[in-house]
């Protein structure tokens, strides 16, 4: 029989089970899908954000404590005084920046693996998917409360992504189409160019398959008109 290259090629992923498998797996240039790195950057840039706005007020608040707590310190001269000054809110900014680092990057991870699973699952981007996925993962960080603090984060994750969702969705229209309406015509239009690769590949085979068939019949009419 022929071999796997020969082979039909496989449809797009139908199921929504197919589609969010596909998530995770590389193509044939070694690529991942769009969206899960769009979730990787949005990651970082959510650590980073997290960082300045939970460091930026650490190092001004230590800075102006350390001033006003240490007048009766000696130091060497002004610029000693002030790098010391410096020092304290470094270390403040590098302390309370990496709480709010570690936990804004994980809650904007959540919520666009959430968000992002569902769309691919469906197969369309909805601002219920992005309610959902933030009343998910307000109630997921709250959770440790009890049940008041469970329904206060299931509040508070719908009210943010209802107006993140619609924001993202806005700008993705602005740009054309949705990431989920990239992704199917892409995944369309690769199947179809496999198809038409393997339906030339299937031509060529059979022509070559003929040409060999006439050349072994050949000889074979020769020995019959012979005998």
């Amino acid at each position: 029989g022929a071999g796997p290259q020969f082979g039909r090629p496989a449809p797009p992923p139908q199921t929504g089970w197919e589609r969010l498998r596909e998530l995770w797996q590389r193509d044939e240039r070694q690529r991942y899908p769009e969206e899960t790195v769009n979730i990787l950057k949005s990651a970082f840039a959510g650590g980073v954000i997290g960082w300045v706005y939970g460091g930026l007020p650490a190092f001004r608040q230590a800075r102006k404590a350390f001033i006003e707590t240490s007048h009766g310190a000696l130091f060497q001269n002004r610029a000693d005084a002030v790098q010391s000054a410096h020092r304290a809110g470094l270390r403040s900014f590098i302390r309370y920046g990496w709480r709010w680092s570690w936990r804004v990057a994980t809650f904007v991870t959540i919520f666009n693996m959430v968000s992002t699973g569902l769309s691919v699952y469906r197969n369309k981007t909805t601002i219920s998917n992005f309610a959902s996925a933030g009343a998910f993962t307000g109630a997921l960080f709250r959770m440790h409360l009890g049940l008041q603090g469970l329904a206060g984060g299931f509040v508070f994750g719908t009210a943010f992504g209802i107006p993140a969702g619609g924001l993202l969705i806005i700008m993705q229209k602005l740009a054309g189409e949705t990431l989920a309406e990239k992704r199917h015509r892409e995944r369309k239009e690769l199947y179809e160019q496999k198809l038409a690769e393997w339906q030339s590949r299937l031509n060529v085979t059979e022509v070559l398959g003929q040409m060999e068939s006439n050349a072994q019949g050949g000889p074979e009419t020769e020995r019959a008109r012979e005998s």
